[in-house]
């Protein structure tokens, strides 16, 4: 039981990382790890595109003072 909450969790690595660094395309990343993330190369973009994006916060623009 617990090899398969493992599992889990370690398939879905990529779009819990876009959603605790709150990614502009955290939606995006999911879907890509949902319907390609079975075979090797979908996991690893995912991954990539997950740990590489900015954070949503970061996008703003700060006018200065």
């Amino acid at each position: 039981m617990h090899f398969l909450i493992f599992g889990i969790g370690f398939y879905f690595l990529p779009a819990i990382i876009a959603a605790v660094r709150h990614t502009h395309n955290a939606t995006g990343i999911l879907l890509l790890n949902v319907f390609l993330g079975w075979t090797v190369v979908g996991w690893f973009v995912a991954l990539l595109m997950a740990i590489c994006s900015r954070p949503y916060y970061a996008c703003y623009y700060h006018r200065g003072w």
